[in-house]
């Protein structure tokens, strides 16, 4: 939590509330996110780039008949909090939720460490993290 930075804006933030249900439509779990409202950014301004490299969907049926081909297995991971370990090229700060303020400090913000869901670079933070993480494994 750090005082408001001159010339420098702060995003909004929300909480996103769910039910997961089972296959009876009970509830089973309780789930809650923070999410920024990325709408409130402006390109050029909050961030730069956004891109990101995808593999073409020829690509990935080509390595998927190779892997038939020789008969090897194939594994499928799923990162559950992708855009929460991404590292951020610029400072973002964000407001205290409404509701969630900290007493006395309701003038302060929050600045950022890591990319959180909502973000518009949260994607390119995260590949930016992998890719030095997996070029890493390679040279060694």
């Amino acid at each position: 939590m750090v005082s408001r930075p001159n010339k420098k804006k702060s995003i909004g933030v929300k909480w996103i509330y769910k039910e997961k249900k089972n296959a009876k439509e009970k509830v089973e779990r309780y789930k809650a996110r923070l999410v920024e409202k990325c709408y409130s950014q402006k390109h050029e301004i909050d961030y730069e780039k956004v891109f990101v490299h995808f593999a073409k969907l020829e690509t990935i049926r080509l390595i998927i008949a190779t892997v038939a081909q020789h008969r090897w297995r194939i594994y499928q991971r799923d990162v559950k909090s992708t855009f929460l370990n991404g590292f951020l090229e610029k400072e973002i700060y964000i407001e205290q939720h409404i509701g969630y303020e900290v007493k006395g400090y309701e003038d302060k913000v929050l600045k950022l460490n890591k990319s959180l869901n909502g973000l518009k670079q949260a994607l390119r933070a995260w590949y930016s993290h992998i890719d030095c993480y997996f070029s890493k494994e390679w040279i060694c």
